[in-house]
């Protein structure tokens, strides 16, 4: 059908597998393949780079992935390590759990269509003969038989569609031989291997190997079943037969639904509660003690300048205006204007008239001295304030607004 070469990407500078349709090949087949292989994206499939034609002939550019193939480690016909078989077999039903949710049937699944890469990791490759489910169907003709014989599902032999469940088979049997070394069915007619597959029993894993992980080998006679509904539907049943969780692989963006985050991962400003971690991390709580220091600061200079206007010395009167007033909460007093220019000369009090149009000028000692402010019960008269007079003469203005300083 094709020639496959290895190839270098000189634009990406990576090495890359160039699968190249032979010049009497099905056209539709490979493209078809091509097609199969760009709607999946997983990391146990090949991945397809690249699709084109050059001088009549169509071509693929492929995931190159040089660590052999599993063919070439069941050549020795001895069974695989028990953790290798499980490692395997895992992979090789999470990129058919991809697939098979895709709509991609693969149908002729093979040791030598399972690839490794550097890491190991098995990979499935060669859907040359991949049936998709939807848009145009499979090209076979009905009542033709595809697919390896030794690896055949019983459905396929008789020329019945194959579904997922037709891959389930030829996993069944690859399990069947990493666990025993040997294939359920043996001939070297390929026609009576396909018999075999259509209506034979295999023989029981356990009268070949007693020691073959229960697990692993219950999956094999599972997926063996000759009756398509009696094996795990697909690769996602494998894979939870296996005891792997069911992904099956990243979505496209074409067929994914929004989806509203839940709450727990918005980040916000609300405290979380106790014993639950935030999704992103909160930015740290800053302190407002500085920003209520420096409210203050502001306060007392402002206070402090304008305390520097009333009491600056003046030789003239000055003009009548309309300043804010400072309010300056203390024991209150009933002593007007006339009181505080008939206080003793140890003692100097200056009021401000809450009057919006009045200018009082008060006359004081060169003396600077501080009485004790009077009690009594606050009044609604506007509040005295006390300030320490440096001049003889002194002019304030009235009706500031209010700020109340503790």
């Amino acid at each position: 059908m094709s020639e496959v070469w290895a190839a270098d990407d000189a634009e990406l500078g990576r090495r890359v597998a160039i699968k190249l349709l032979a010049p009497d090949a099905d056209t539709a087949r490979f493209e078809r393949e091509a097609r199969a292989f760009a709607s999946l994206a997983h990391p146990n499939v090949t991945q397809v780079y690249d699709y084109g034609e050059e001088d009549g002939r169509p071509y693929m550019v492929l995931e190159y992935v040089g660590g052999g193939t599993l063919e070439d480690r069941l050549r020795t016909n001895e069974p695989l390590s028990d953790g290798e078989a499980l490692s395997i077999a895992t992979g090789i039903a999470a990129g058919l759990a991809h697939a098979h949710a895709r709509g991609v049937v693969h149908r002729d699944l093979k040791p030598a269509n399972v690839l490794f890469d550097d890491e190991g990791r098995p990979k499935l490759a060669d859907f040359g003969i991949a049936r998709l489910s939807a848009g145009d169907g499979t090209l076979t003709e009905a009542g033709t038989v595809l697919g390896t014989a030794a690896y055949i599902s019983p459905e396929q032999a008789t020329g019945e569609p194959a579904s997922a469940a037709s891959d389930v088979y030829s996993f069944g049997v690859i399990l069947y031989r990493m666990l025993t070394g040997r294939l359920p069915f043996e001939s070297n007619d390929p026609l009576q291997l396909v018999l075999h597959h259509r209506d034979a029993t295999p023989p029981p894993i356990a009268s070949l190997r007693g020691d073959a992980p229960a697990l692993l080998a219950a999956t094999a006679t599972a997926a063996l079943a000759k009756d398509p509904r009696e094996r795990p539907r697909d690769g996602a049943a494998l894979l939870a037969a296996l005891g792997a969780p069911a992904a099956a692989g990243p979505t496209t963006l074409s067929d994914a639904a929004t989806e509203v985050l839940p709450a727990a991962v918005v980040r916000t400003t609300a405290s979380t509660p106790a014993g639950v971690e935030p999704a992103y991390p909160m930015p740290p709580q800053r302190s407002r003690v500085p920003v209520v220091v420096a409210g203050l600061a502001v306060l007392a200079l402002a206070g402090g300048a304008l305390a520097y206007e009333i009491t600056r010395p003046s030789s003239s009167s000055v003009e009548t205006g309309t300043l804010p007033s400072i309010t300056i909460p203390t024991h209150a007093t009933t002593q007007t204007t006339a009181a505080a220019t008939t206080a003793p000369p140890t003692t100097q009090e200056t009021t401000t008239a809450a009057t919006t149009a009045q200018t009082t000028t008060t006359t004081a000692p060169p003396t600077t001295q501080t009485v004790p402010a009077t009690t009594g019960p606050p009044t609604t008269a506007p509040t005295t304030t006390s300030v320490p007079v440096t001049t003889t003469d002194v002019t304030t203005t009235a009706a500031p607004p209010a700020i109340t300083v503790p």
